[in-house]
């Protein structure tokens, strides 16, 4: 019998707390509990959360493994305090079958250092012309609830409307990357002033405003489940706000990278700001804060979108955009969300456990920290402060915007299902 005490955590930023683990499931909670037969972690000063669920997360595989793999993703995922993640469509074969999605499905199971959840793809090839196997990738073993089309648009109203009205029929839920192509041909990054100091071309906030408009009245119309990925912009946040007012079943999430970072970070031509939806202005960035922490948008997600060496450091134009993101996430959320006073542990919790669990329907992932759960856990010690050294990354890849710059918090340990994935800061 497997049986770990954590000594003196404060669960979810409260009171200090025992908490017993046995074979895979939280047996008790309290104060003074018996550590007879039990490995012990002292845990006093540090904060226990229910273990971290990405919904936005690409894993590269199958096809792409020189930027990632299932393995180094799940590793760099558990050193992030992360126990599930949903692995995006946009690989090689896209994601688009059941047999594809199985295929990720299987890695992940076999590796184990956090679970794994494929989403589907919505259209085939990504190619935004027909619909996808979406019923046979929920029926697979991999039983996939998401759809997305991420990196590209479902720009086609129609296919949108039926992507909607399909998923309908067995509770899924279609995650949109809000981006009109027409508007962002030739895009290197946010529309504005600074763009246009540079003469780079620019990528508009309306070009993400007006899918997201289009898509949560679609969602309306249907009856149906959207989800909007990485909103980035202050007007997104007014219109999700808005359809939710109309009650509206609209759930959006946001970036580490977009709480903290803004476009004037690319006067440096450095790649590693090269992101899509593009870094936005200061003004974006209180709105999305202040929507994260008043609950407009429902939850935080990596979009961790790991590049090899060679396509990120060259010039700007010829970059990939995207940045790796599981292992400084939860640092970048205590920076901007609980060192401001926006939000306190148990709002991190649901942002970035209770709600993506709940929107990707990964069972027993986002329970209370409570008797009888599964032992999905994460421990972080708040009071650390420590430069980002990109050396360090279990993932494959090192494109991080934060490299050098010194966050708050370090993850010390994350439990999968009572099993110890990461101890002392150190894969296991």
């Amino acid at each position: 019998m497997s049986k770990t005490l954590i000594r003196g955590a404060k669960v979810l930023g409260g009171d200090p707390r025992d908490v017993l683990v046995e074979d895979g499931v939280i047996a008790a909670v309290g104060t003074a509990l018996d550590a007879d037969g039990a490995e012990i972690v002292e845990a006093a000063g540090k904060v226990l959360l229910p273990g971290l669920v990405d919904l936005h997360t690409h894993l590269r595989e199958p096809g792409r493994e020189d930027s990632e793999t299932v393995l180094t993703g799940t590793r760099a995922a558990a050193s992030g305090g992360y126990t599930a993640v949903f692995a995006m469509a946009n690989t090689f074969p896209v994601a688009d079958t059941a047999g594809v999605v199985e295929q990720v499905w299987r890695l992940g199971r076999e590796h184990g250092y956090c679970d794994v959840r494929p989403i589907g793809a919505v259209t085939v090839g990504l190619e935004g012309k027909k619909l996808a196997e979406l019923g046979a990738m929920h029926e697979s073993a991999a039983g996939v609830t998401v759809f997305s089309d991420d990196g590209k648009c479902v720009d086609d109203a129609v296919i949108m409307r039926r992507a909607l009205e399909y998923v309908k029929a067995f509770g899924g839920v279609v995650a949109q990357h809000a981006q009109e192509p027409r508007l962002t041909e030739g895009a290197q990054m946010n529309e504005g002033v600074v763009s246009a100091e540079l003469g780079l071309g620019g990528w508009p906030a309306v070009a993400e405003e007006s899918i997201v408009a289009r898509d949560v009245l679609l969602a309306e119309h249907v009856g149906s489940r959207v989800h909007i990925c990485h909103l980035s912009t202050a007007g997104s946040v007014e219109i999700v706000r808005w359809a939710k007012s109309r009650g509206i079943d609209v759930t959006a999430e946001v970036t580490p990278h977009h709480l903290l970072l803004t476009d004037e970070l690319v006067r440096s031509y450095d790649p590693v700001y090269k992101v899509n939806p593009p870094l936005r202005t200061e003004r974006d960035v209180r709105a999305l804060r202040e929507a994260l922490a008043d609950g407009t948008i429902d939850i935080v997600a990596t979009d961790h979108a790991p590049h090899p060496h060679e396509d990120k450091d060259c010039e700007w134009p010829a970059a990939a955009m995207g940045m790796v993101g599981l292992e400084t996430a939860l640092s970048v959320v205590q920076a901007t969300m609980i060192d401001t006073g926006l939000l306190d542990w148990a709002g991190v919790a649901d942002r970035m456990s209770v709600a993506p669990a709940r929107i990707g329907a990964a069972t027993g992932h986002g329970r209370p920290v409570s008797v009888g759960e599964p032992a999905n856990l994460t421990l972080v010690d708040t009071a650390y402060r420590g430069q980002v050294d990109p050396a360090g990354f279990a993932s494959r890849s090192r494109n991080t915007p934060y490299a050098g710059r010194e966050l708050p918090g370090r993850v010390t340990h994350t439990w999968l299902r009572g099993k110890a994935t990461l101890v002392d800061g150190k894969l296991t």
